[in-house]
């Protein structure tokens, strides 16, 4: 067994040990990754040749984790893991999108990345160790690929940036990013932040690539050990050189006549496909089935160069805009009356239409991840249906473009909602028109129906994505504000970036080309503030701040905070008490222990609803104080007296001598029944056992004359004890008829 082992020092006295030769030796390629107690295992298979008419590279990247990693069991009846959830598909999208651009263009067998998180102890986070787990894997086989690369997180922590923090770390930083690279180049940067500035963010990447840069170099010693510096040949692309020189005399020039006209997306693509269409007419069905594979990859290389050379050489756009221009905006709130708030946002050809229910604690979403358990009260759906781009096909559930561009917009928004919202938000934005960026159509839309719905976000939010053209490594280039779907597709950058007007909440960047110097990224920057700040000024301009109050039909809700010592009496035996003051009153009472504390929340669809519960419960938390008058239900009636519920879940004796000024022998001669309400006065409490006495001769007029009081009963040792209760009050009372 060939073992070999590479250490990377992170120069803080962490390390990360590379293995690989001992486990998975039958994949293409294998490594374990370790730092501390996380452990890793990234495998890579390809197939051998590329199935026939592929003209795109099939790469496939799962990022898993076993429950059993952290000594958890799985929920769910099985007990076993299941479909991927939400982090492991982000985390997958990570890798997937600094790997792929790396494959040679002309390669097209299938790949396929499998990372397993084995081992971890909740401290180190292993998404930012996934990268360079992969990009190993692939280092250590024949695999053709144009790296390595690698992976790091870096937050900045009271002004110092760390890479690779821990999950303590992360929760205190104003910069959470992800940066994927090469060894000379950025690749992907992934993250979100406190309206910090863009100089800000152009450190953090920097400090990153540092890091980033001894990662590669270890996997490339890692594969000269291994004798992995020599990759497979291959063969799955037929070419026709005089059939490309062809395409490109016969095409170019109404390519590029289509790419300067600046015509509207479905008509610019009806232009396009004529072109080429034209020029298949001159060939035999029979000649086609050999050679139209060729002509149409052929025709996208045209397409791209047409596009391209329409940018650089005239500055013009495929919709005739320059390059800092920013498509015609109209949005509109208040769009639908039963959600609790909604807009619709539309930049150019992107729409989307947004919408925001408030819910109560009941409607938070449980995480139960294998490193990441508690609930998220903000939750933002992105929904991307075929007809917003045209297309006529099936929906089939949530794929990961909807996962991580929902992500990205959470991201966008989440750190400007209010601190301790009673609230639960979803946000679920619709995209029913997509050229470009649905993703930032969803934060400003989102940004406008929070307001709408009375939501006091700290400040709006807006995003942009802007996209670069670019030749000779960098030398010449263009960068673009707002860009279409085929600027992203045909162009060589795009840099998503959200942020109020005083600086960057996210940001999203996927690289396509090598030789992208920072000074292109800072212009880059500084170019999306300006459409960014441009965009806010039209959302400013139709909701200028959140509504003052809740829509009529949002639910209300009311937070009480009392001792915890309270909870038990709240809820009640088998939840009696809580369930009949939900009854009564129509509102909907959740209460957990925070810090010590009971919190109480009370919702309902109306103010006298809550008011009722709030009632109830206030009365039940309340200490009873001695010479205060109550109302209160007789519960049982005794030789020696009656039992009164003055209180919720509180009663007292009221002992015959304190029911009437004149001697009684029996209670039956005051008229007195169970049930009935009467006028109590708290006269004294027991201070060993905290039994309540109770008097209603005291609120009676005391006879004329010498009328002499009667002397109180001595207490008898042989009659029935009641039932103590848990809070050392007499029980029965429970929750009968209080007011």
């Amino acid at each position: 067994m060939n073992v070999i082992n590479k250490t990377i020092n992170l120069g803080d006295g962490r390390t990360v040990t590379v293995e690989t030769g001992k486990l998975a030796k039958q994949a293409d390629g294998s490594v374990t990754v370790r730092m501390n107690n996380t452990v890793l295992l990234a495998t890579v298979c390809a197939a051998k040749d590329a199935v026939a008419g592929t003209d795109y590279m099939p790469l496939t990247v799962d990022y898993k984790e076993k429950f059993s990693a952290f000594g958890r069991f799985p929920g769910g009846f099985t007990r076993r893991e299941g479909k991927p959830s939400d982090y492991e598909v982000l985390t997958s999208r990570l890798v997937d999108r600094v790997l792929r651009p790396l494959f040679p263009d002309n390669y097209h067998a299938e790949v396929f990345v499998n990372v397993i998180l084995f081992s971890s102890d909740g401290e180190d986070m292993p998404d930012a160790l996934a990268g360079l787990a992969a990009s190993a894997a692939l280092a250590v086989s024949d695999i053709p690929f144009n790296g390595p690369i690698s992976e790091v997180r870096v937050a900045r922590v009271n002004g110092k940036f760390i890479v690779n923090p821990t999950y303590s770390q992360l929760e205190k930083a104003d910069i959470d990013i992800m940066v994927g690279a090469t060894l000379d180049n950025i690749m992907m940067v992934e993250g979100e932040m406190s309206e910090v500035q863009e100089a800000d963010m152009l450190e953090a990447i920097k400090v990153a690539h540092e890091a980033i840069k001894v990662h590669c170099r270890v996997q490339t010693e890692l594969a000269e050990a291994c004798g992995k510096t020599v990759k497979r040949e291959y063969c799955h692309e037929e070419n026709d050189e005089e059939l490309r020189k062809a395409v490109h005399d016969a095409c170019y020039a109404k390519a590029y006549a289509v790419a300067v006209s600046g015509t509207e997306k479905q008509a610019r693509a009806e232009a396009f496909e004529a072109v080429v269409a034209e020029f298949k007419a001159t060939y035999t069905e029979e000649e086609l089935e050999t050679k139209g594979a060729m002509i149409g990859r052929y025709y996208h290389g045209v397409e791209k160069e047409a596009m391209r050379r329409a940018i650089l050489d005239e500055g013009k756009r495929l919709d005739g805009r320059k390059t800092t221009e920013i498509r015609p905006i109209w949005m509109e709130t208040d769009y639908l009356p039963g959600p609790h708030g909604a807009a619709v946002f539309t930049r150019g050809e992107t729409q989307s239409l947004t919408t925001v229910t408030l819910g109560t604690k009941t409607d938070e979403k449980i995480v139960d991840d294998v490193l990441v358990h508690g609930k998220e009260r903000f939750l933002l759906h992105y929904n991307f249906p075929p007809f917003s781009t045209g297309e006529a096909r099936p929906q089939r559930g949530v794929g990961r473009r909807e996962i991580g561009h929902g992500n990205l917009a959470h991201r966008a928004l989440k750190r400007m909602l209010p601190e301790k919202y009673p609230y639960v938000i979803r946000v679920i934005s619709e995209i029913l028109e997509s050229n470009g960026s649905s993703s930032m159509a969803t934060v400003c839309a989102g940004t406008l129906a929070l307001m709408d719905a009375g939501v006091p976000i700290k400040k709006p939010v807006s995003g942009i994505a802007m996209g670069l053209i670019s030749e000779n490594r960098g030398t010449n280039y263009a960068i673009l504000s707002d860009i279409l779907g085929d600027e992203d597709h045909l162009g060589d950058m795009d840099f998503k970036v959200t942020g109020t007007k005083d600086g960057i909440t996210a940001t999203q960047m996927d690289i396509k080309v090598d030789g992208l110097s920072y000074e292109i990224l800072e212009k880059a920057l500084a170019q999306a503030r300006e459409g960014r700040l441009h965009i806010l000024e039209k959302i400013v301009a139709v909701q200028p701040e959140p509504r003052a109050d809740l829509k009529p039909h949002a639910p209300r809700i009311e937070t009480l905070t009392v001792g915890k010592e309270f909870i038990g009496a709240i809820i009640g035996p088998g939840g009696k008490i809580v369930q009949g003051i939900q009854e009564k009153s129509g509102a909907t009472i959740s209460i957990e222990e925070i810090d010590g504390m009971g919190i109480v929340e009370v919702s309902g669809v109306n103010k006298d609803s809550i008011d009722m519960a709030l009632r109830a419960i206030r009365l039940i938390v309340a200490v009873p104080e001695v010479g205060e008058v109550y109302d209160g239900k007789i519960s049982s009636i005794m030789p020696y007296g009656a039992f009164v519920e003055f209180m919720p879940g509180k009663d007292g004796l009221l002992h015959i001598s304190e029911m009437d000024w004149k001697r009684l022998e029996t209670v039956e001669e005051t008229g007195l029944k169970e049930g009935d309400t009467i006028s109590v006065k708290l006269v004294d409490v027991d201070p060993k056992t905290g039994k309540f006495k109770l008097s209603r001769k005291a609120l009676l007029p005391k006879p004329e004359g010498n009328y002499r009081d009667s002397p109180e009963r001595p207490e008898r040792t042989d009659r029935p004890q009641r039932p103590q209760r848990s809070d050392g009050n007499r029980g029965g009372g429970g929750n009968r008829n209080w007011k």
